[in-house]
C-alpha cells in the first residue's frame, strides 16, 4: 500500500529519479529551524518510506541553501515547563533516531548551510552524507544549557574519535563542511552548488544496485550504532532533565534575548 505522504505538512516529496524519493525539510522559520510539527513528522516519515515498495533509495535535504538549524527554542521553553510536552518530545527524539536506523532503504543526506541539533542528527545518521564545503555544523546543546542529546553520544565517537567528540560536543564548537570531512564526520564535501546533484547521483546508484546486498550491509554496519542504544537512551534522559532545569531555562532565554549566558554554579550528580 502506498503511504499517505499528503498528511505531512512540513516535509515535501519528489521523485528525482526512478525508485528514488527526496524528502525536503520545509520550514517556515529562519535557517530551517524545526517547529513542533516538523520534529514530529521527521520522527515518523522513515517508517512510511521503508514500507513504500516503489522506493529503493532516499535523499534527505533542506530547503534552499539551508538544512536545519535545530529545534525552535520558543517551543522548547514550553517543553521545559510542561511534563506532557517534554514526554512527547522525548518520544519523538528517540523515534527519529531509531526509525532512521531501522529503515531498510539506504539514505543519502544533502547538507547545505546550517545543520544543528535534530537537523544535524538526521544528516549524520544518513548512510552517506554529502555536505557543502562551506556548510556549518554544530551540536548546539551545551550552548543552551542541556546535555548533548539527539544521536550525538552514539554517532560522533564512531565517526570522529572520542577525543574529537568530547571537544566538539562539550565546547559546542562550530565546524565547516571541509573540517567535518577532514575529521570524518561526513562522507564527503563538494562545492555548495553541487550538493544536490551529487546526492542524487549517489542515491540513483544505490537505487540501481543489488537491494538485498545493500540493505544487509547497512543492517550490519548499523549494529555498531544500535549496540550503543543504552548510551543514547541515557543521553536523551539527561538532555530533557536539562531542559527542565535552571541551566536549560537560562541558556534558551539568553539565546532568544541575544545576550551572554549566566550559568550559576550548581550542585550536580
Amino acid at each position: 500500500m502506498q503511504p499517505n505522504y499528503e498528511r505531512y505538512k512540513s516535509l515535501t516529496f519528489d521523485r528525482p529519479a526512478p525508485r528514488v524519493i527526496r524528502i525536503t525539510l520545509t520550514s517556515q522559520l529562519k535557517l530551517g529551524v524545526m517547529d513542533p510539527d516538523m520534529h514530529r513528522e521527521l520522527s515518523e516519515i522513515w517508517r512510511d518510506v521503508d514500507a513504500d515498495e516503489s522506493v529503493s533509495a532516499i535523499i534527505i535535504t533542506g530547503q534552499g541553501k539551508t538544512f536545519s538549524a535545530g529545534g525552535d527554542l520558543k517551543h522548547e521553553l514550553k517543553v521545559a515547563v510542561s511534563y506532557e510536552l517534554r514526554m512527547q518530545a522525548m518520544k519523538e527524539t528517540r523515534d527519529l533516531v531509531y526509525n532512521i536506523l531501522h529503515c531498510s532503504k539506504p539514505i543519502v543526506s544533502g547538507i547545505r548551510g546550517w545543520a544543528v541539533g535534530a537537523g544535524l542528527a538526521a544528516g549524520l545518521l544518513a548512510d552517506i552524507s554529502v555536505a557543502a564545503k562551506d556548510a556549518n555544523f554544530m551540536d548546539g546543546h551545551t550552548k543552551i544549557g542541556v546535555a548533548a542529546g539527539d544521536c550525538a553520544m552514539i554517532i560522533w565517537p564512531l565517526l570522529v574519535s572520542m577525543a574529537k567528540a568530547k571537544y566538539y560536543l562539550m565546547c559546542c564548537e562550530r565546524l565547516t563542511g571541509e573540517e567535518a570531512e577532514r575529521i570524518g564526520l561526513v562522507s564527503m564535501t563538494v562545492p555548495d552548488e553541487e550538493v544536490e546533484s551529487k546526492a542524487l547521483s549517489i542515491a540513483t546508484n544505490l537505487a540501481n544496485g543489488a537491494p538485498a546486498a545493500i540493505r544487509w550491509t547497512k543492517y550490519s554496519l548499523n549494529s555498531w550504532i544500535k549496540n550503543a542504544g543504552p548510551i543514547f537512551d541515557a543521553s536523551v534522559a539527561y538532555e530533557f532533565m536539562g531542559f527542565a532545569g535552571p541551566e536549560g531555562l537560562e541558556g534558551m532565554n539568553a539565546f532568544l534575548e541575544k545576550r551572554p549566558t549566566n550559568f550559576e554554579p550548581q550542585t550536580v550528580i
